[in-house]
Parts: C-alpha cells; sequence; structure tokens
C-alpha cells in the first residue's frame, strides 16, 4: 500500500457478493467500479447457489465474500456455519453485508469466525468507503479476526 493509501497489487481481487437485492448488487458493482481497484466480482443471490459454487471443485475460491443474511432458501447465517465447519472453506474471508443490524446476531456472527460486518448504507459515497476499507482490511494481510470492537465497519 502506498502512502496515500491506494493498493498496488499484481493481480486482480476475487470478489463474491450473495445478496438477493438486485438493486443492493447494482450499487455494490457501482461502487466498485468507481473504485477502481483490480477486481472481479462474481453475484449469486441466494445461500443454495453459494454453496453449491463453493462445493464445485472447479470454482475459484474468491479472496473475499460478501454475505448478505437474509436471502431466501439459505441465509447467510447458515452459510457462514457451513463454511466455518468445512475445511476447505473455512478460512474464507468472509464480510456480513446487511441492511439490518442486530447486536446479538452481530456477536454470534463474530463468534462464527465473519471478518467484519457492514450494516449496508444508504449513502453511495459511504457504500464506496466501507466497501474499500473492506478490501483493505483483507487485502494488506489484516485476515486475523479483529477485536469486538472493530467487528462493525463504517
Amino acid at each position: 500500500m502506498t502512502e496515500d493509501g491506494e493498493l498496488h497489487v499484481k493481480s486482480e481481487i476475487n470478489i463474491l457478493l450473495v445478496d438477493d437485492d438486485k438493486d443492493d448488487c447494482y450499487l455494490f458493482r457501482e461502487a466498485l467500479e468507481e473504485l477502481g481497484l483490480p477486481t472481479h466480482l462474481t453475484t449469486l443471490h441466494n445461500g443454495e447457489q453459494l454453496m453449491e459454487q463453493l462445493d464445485n471443485d472447479s470454482f475459484t475460491l474468491p479472496d473475499i465474500l460478501f454475505l448478505d443474511l437474509n436471502m431466501p432458501r439459505k441465509n447467510g447465517f447458515t452459510c457462514l456455519e457451513e463454511m466455518k465447519r468445512n475445511e476447505k472453506l473455512s478460512s474464507l474471508n468472509v464480510i456480513i453485508y446487511s441492511t439490518s443490524f442486530d447486536i446479538k446476531i452481530a456477536d454470534q456472527l463474530y463468534k462464527h469466525g465473519a471478518n467484519h460486518y457492514i450494516c449496508k448504507p444508504a449513502d453511495f459515497s459511504m457504500l464506496k468507503k466501507v466497501i474499500h476499507q473492506a478490501i483493505m482490511l483483507i487485502t494488506n494481510g489484516i485476515k486475523t479476526k479483529p477485536d469486538k470492537e472493530n467487528f462493525l465497519l463504517g
């Protein structure tokens, strides 16, 4: 990372976004594009799709997974639990990305191994800021579990 906070990497950051809200997916993609970071974004729309892809041996695991909590078929919390129990998936960097925030649920997500929690901001510039913050934390090697006080980004 340079002094001005820009990330210089030789390859793309592989990002997977799992969110059933197509408008939120669009805004996430727009924010990511405006950040100008070398990224490749894949989007899925429910937890079943996520777990099927992660179970597929030909699927390249993402560098960062942004995971919505409230989805049909299989919610984000259930997916997180399954990933952390799976040796192949347990080291995935998971950022919870949800419209809702409940401190008790956040505590459970923290205990189950999520890296960070982002409550989806309504402001586009704030959305860009928290996405950038999450990417910087993960790609700059800060993959260890944060203190509980630093779990919530934004």
